[in-house]
């Protein structure tokens, strides 16, 4: 069975169309008007092996706030429905992924709690036009959207734009993990029965 989801979303503020396959091949096709953002969505689907287009069409010329937060409010929404009710899913994934002088530790848990940590605090305000401050905004939006306990550790960093790679890759490496089926776990990964 597939595990996709098509999403819009169309507000005052942005216009998005986003479709997620999680059983991909790692290809993208982005457009959210923000250049590194667009780097960072492309690295993730194909470090994850995730097949994602992204279409977005947002208030650019107020800044990228709503532009990026809205996209992390549709992919996580988007994971949430791609992975359905979570039978013989593995749930957690993790990933400690170096960058150059960047490294990082991101862990997810897919139990329908969403809660985030981070403690990434970036040198540069901006990386290209991307404010760096928006990185925290877009992985909150996606860890509240798709019901995820989503921690990222940095280890070490200077440059913010490995430190921001480090991060995308390793989210996809450790949703990759989590999202693995696995013919010996019955139901849903959990004592309680249910996720």
């Amino acid at each position: 069975m597939a595990r996709t989801a098509s999403i819009t979303r169309n507000t005052k503020e942005t216009r998005i169309a986003l479709s997620l396959n999680l059983d991909g091949s790692g290809t993208a096709k982005t457009s959210t008007g923000v250049g590194f953002f667009d780097h960072m969505l492309n690295g993730f689907a194909r470090h994850g092996l995730f097949d994602l287009t992204c279409q977005v069409e947002g208030d650019l010329e107020v800044d990228c706030h709503h532009t990026i937060e809205d996209t992390g409010i549709v992919l996580g929404t988007a994971i949430r429905e791609a992975i359905g009710d979570k039978k013989g899913m593995v749930r957690f994934g993790s990933c400690i992924l170096p960058m150059d002088e960047a490294l990082v530790l991101c862990s997810l848990d897919l139990s329908g709690r969403p809660y985030y940590v981070s403690d990434a605090v970036f040198p540069a305000g901006q990386v290209g036009t991307m404010d760096t401050q928006m990185v925290r905004e877009f992985f909150y939006a996606v860890s509240y959207s798709a019901g995820m306990n989503l921690h990222f550790k940095m280890l070490s960093g200077e440059n913010s734009h490995h430190m921001i790679e480090g991060m995308f890759k390793a989210f996809a490496k450790a949703l990759d993990m989590a999202v693995t089926l696995d013919p010996r776990i019955v139901d849903v990964l959990s004592t309680k029965g249910s996720l």
